[in-house]
């Protein structure tokens, strides 16, 4: 946990750069935090870096983490990463169709076409998503990136819709983000029951259901997994005199 704290603060930096106002309730990341990887006593470390965070107490109690200064760099989202490495891919990720009527007579090639005119540019989710018309275009291709690009930070890059909602205010998402997913089937990949939706980021996962880039911390913890489920013990392992058969 150590050895990673230096990304970990910059997962909390790029979220609260995402965020409105550029602040998150502390108690809002500390429930997400092991989607993160963040520590649990994430609260004390902030206090190590008065240059990136400062924690405001509001009249109610709520204690709040500031962004102390915008960093550029951070401001990148995985997908335009993304888009300089493989522009073609990029723009597979997500689809935003144009409605027309059906005396256009449009081949498939030519409905792949429009519908890409409609899909680019992609909005930043580290733009002012706040300033939007919230029934807008512009508004959905921000609040699709958001997601994706929260996603893209959590160590499974999976979350539940529940994790998702917890920031709803902060990152100016609305309550219709089931359906918004829904049509978006080439980014996310949603599983689990009507309850609590599981969602995927699914350039994330090989054709094997299996994460392709793996943070040390789910290493690690594929392998207390597998350890924890072995019942046989025998001498000489890594755990020092004894051995998991």
């Amino acid at each position: 946990m150590d050895a990673m704290e230096m990304d970990r603060v910059d997962k909390v930096r790029k979220l609260l750069t995402m965020s409105a106002n550029k602040r998150i309730p502390l108690s809002k990341i500390h429930n997400c935090r092991t989607l993160f990887g963040i520590p649990n006593d994430f609260r004390d470390r902030v206090v190590k870096y008065p240059n990136y965070f400062r924690i405001v107490v509001e009249d109610d109690g709520k204690r709040i983490l500031e962004l102390v200064n915008w960093d550029p760099l951070l401001a990148v989202s995985a997908l335009e990463k993304e888009f300089m490495v493989d522009e073609d891919r990029a723009k597979k990720a997500f689809k935003f169709p144009v409605k027309h009527g059906k005396d256009l007579d449009l081949n498939m090639d030519d409905q792949r076409k429009l519908n890409l005119l409609n899909t680019l540019p992609l909005v930043s989710p580290y733009s002012e998503g706040s300033k939007l018309d919230v029934w807008t275009l512009e508004a959905e291709k921000y609040r699709v990136g958001v997601i994706h690009e929260f996603l893209s930070l959590t160590l499974e890059k999976r979350a539940s819709i529940h994790h998702i909602v917890e920031f709803k205010d902060e990152f100016c998402l609305t309550k219709h983000i089931y359906h918004m997913l829904l049509k978006q089937p080439k980014a996310f990949y949603l599983a689990g029951t009507e309850m609590n939706w599981a969602v995927f980021l699914k350039d994330a996962y090989d054709e094997n259901g299996d994460l392709i880039k793996k943070d040390p911390q789910v290493i690690f913890n594929e392998k207390l997994y597998k350890y924890a489920q072995m019942k046989e013990i025998g001498p000489e392992s890594d755990f020092g005199t004894k051995k998991i058969i």
